[in-house]
């Protein structure tokens, strides 16, 4: 049954909401929607106070390590860690207090999934310990893993065949559409819906949420396998399409559906 997920985006050590499209070296062609006034610690607390589990903690680039420390301090093994996890690291952050490793970029080589890091990877953490980040991109009727910030495309696709076969080396899949994420302009619902048919393990979705209708049509186009994070959209970074005690509610709802 879907669940509403939460996540703590950082970049430049501060908590921040961006359109992901454009993440660029230049944090100038950054546009920002929302920088917080309180540390990335507080979010983690929230969370833990409200029995949010699986959210994400995101590195958008260096000069972050102190602040996702610090929010893995703060919610010990309620919380997974990404961006510029590779094998040499993976472990540390696990001891920090990540419940799981988001790996998207380190896998990928000349723009296709190197099995031999991945297996690797598997060997140092553990398969029930990692999610594969496949956030991707749209060229005509396909979707294409991105990585780099989501700046770069690969070969690969979102297919069934690529996430049956993936699906064996991973506990979790995260996948953010990157052309709506940021915007709260609505989920893409075709993604969201092929998601719902191809995936064989608990995956993740966000990207263009704006209201708690879009955890309801996810609900739907996702046949109930899908959760959502809701990010721009909360009152707690500045939107105003979804109260943060609503997609509480709507958890606890689910919960006792169970």
């Amino acid at each position: 049954m879907l669940m509403f997920r939460p996540c703590i985006d950082l970049h430049e050590g501060k908590v921040k909401q961006i359109v992901g499209a454009t993440l660029r070296d230049d944090p100038g062609q950054v546009r920002t929607h929302f920088v917080s006034d309180r540390p990335a610690a507080w979010y983690a607390e929230l969370y833990r106070r409200d029995g949010l589990k699986g959210g994400h903690v995101i590195m958008l680039g260096p000069g972050n390590e102190a602040a996702a420390r610090s929010a893995l301090a703060a919610y010990p093994g309620g919380l997974q860690i990404g961006g510029g996890i590779h094998l040499d690291n993976a472990r540390e952050w696990l001891e920090a207090g990540a419940s799981h490793v988001i790996v998207t970029s380190w896998v990928f080589h000349e723009g296709r999934v190197d099995w031999d890091r991945l297996a690797a990877l598997v060997k140092a953490v553990g398969r029930q310990r990692l999610v594969l980040d496949l956030s991707c991109r749209r060229r005509g009727t396909d979707y294409f893993v991105v990585t780099d910030r989501w700046q770069k495309f690969t070969q690969e696709t979102i297919r069934p065949e690529l996430l049956e076969r993936l699906a064996q080396w991973c506990d979790e899949f995260l996948i953010h559409a990157v052309d709506v994420e940021g915007l709260c302009r609505g989920i893409d619902a075709e993604l969201v819906e092929k998601l719902g048919r191809w995936t064989p393990i608990p995956t993740t979705y966000a990207g263009g949420a704006r209201s708690l209708a879009d955890l309801e049509e996810v609900t739907r186009l996702g046949q109930g396998r899908i959760d959502l994070t809701i990010g721009s959209a909360l009152d707690i970074f500045g939107g105003t399409g979804v109260r943060y005690a609503d997609a509480v509610a709507f958890n606890r709802r689910c919960m006792q559906m169970r």
